[in-house]
């Protein structure tokens, strides 16, 4: 049965990986260990946290939060993604920041914040 807790966020994790060292893949178990619907999106294929692995091509319209785990350099791909997916707000998580997707989001107002998923996560904040 559907979690319709109003806490909890549909969350959409770029970067996704089914690699158990990965923090992407420790967001994912972190996230559904707390009820929350993820949506994993990468380059690898696979499952995570019990959710596919998708490519960036199916636009999920009731995504509260999406949260990066791909480099600056890997980004400008999914810029269209991002903003055609219109979240709530983007995470960007250590070492994902980046000043030129921070202005997109800028342009189409979707809020964002630079921290850290898990940390966020861990001390309640999310």
């Amino acid at each position: 049965m559907p979690n319709h807790n109003i806490n909890m966020k549909k969350t959409l994790i770029i970067g996704a990986s089914p690699d158990p060292s990965r923090y992407s893949y420790k967001a994912a178990h972190m996230l559904t260990g707390r009820g929350h619907q993820i949506v994993n999106v990468g380059v690898k294929t696979g499952e995570v946290a019990g959710a596919a692995i998708e490519k960036p091509e199916n636009i999920h319209p009731d995504i509260d939060t999406i949260t990066l785990y791909i480099g600056p350099a890997t980004q400008p791909q999914y810029f269209d993604y991002i903003v055609a997916t219109n979240p709530k707000r983007v995470i960007f998580n250590p070492g994902t920041e980046n000043r030129e997707l921070q202005r997109v989001l800028d342009a189409n107002d979707i809020a964002y914040t630079e921290a850290c998923t898990l940390v966020l996560l861990a001390t309640g904040q999310y």
